[in-house]
């Protein structure tokens, strides 16, 4: 049994629904995931990131990359090609065909940049993680003196 029924949970949970449809796509409940074009992820540093996608035949011109409620979603297509212009191909075998990739972001992914260099899309992103969600030190004090319980010690509330 390979199937989990996460119905009686969408019913009594609220704000949960991406990890609800992230643990669907991973189960493999949703249609399986495309295979073109080919991607890489690499991790560059510690809170850094990579997302290299082959889109040999491609120009600047016809990508486009868009963040959206934590998903990064790549698109490509070539422009319409004039009647006159196209070329009379005996064989092609490199593939032009319209795509669209879509990576889902952890909390605090954001991207960088993105350059197009030799067929390769690289997207950099980087993990910046806000001061009032970084793990701080407590002091520890030491427990010589008397606690005050309401405002008295605790040998008056005895």
């Amino acid at each position: 049994m390979r199937s989990f029924d996460l119905a009686p949970l969408y019913r009594s949970t609220v704000g949960f629904d991406r990890l609800f449809s992230m643990l669907d796509q991973a189960s493999g409940l949703e249609a399986p995931s495309p295979t073109y074009p080919p991607y890489n992820i690499e991790r560059t540093g510690e809170n850094a990131y990579r997302i290299t996608v082959a889109v040999a035949g491609f120009t600047d011109k016809d990508l486009s990359i868009e963040v959206r409620e934590q998903a990064l979603t790549i698109r490509g297509e070539k422009a319409a090609a004039e009647a006159e212009g196209k070329p009379d191909y005996l064989h092609q075998g490199i593939a032009a065909r319209a795509f669209e990739r879509r990576f889902q972001l952890a909390d605090h992914v954001s991207v960088k940049g993105a350059v197009l260099d030799h067929g390769l899309l690289h997207v950099d992103l980087v993990r910046e993680i806000p001061e009032a969600k970084k793990p701080r030190q407590i002091a520890i004090g030491s427990g010589s003196g008397p606690r005050t319980i309401e405002g008295t010690t605790d040998r008056q509330a005895a």
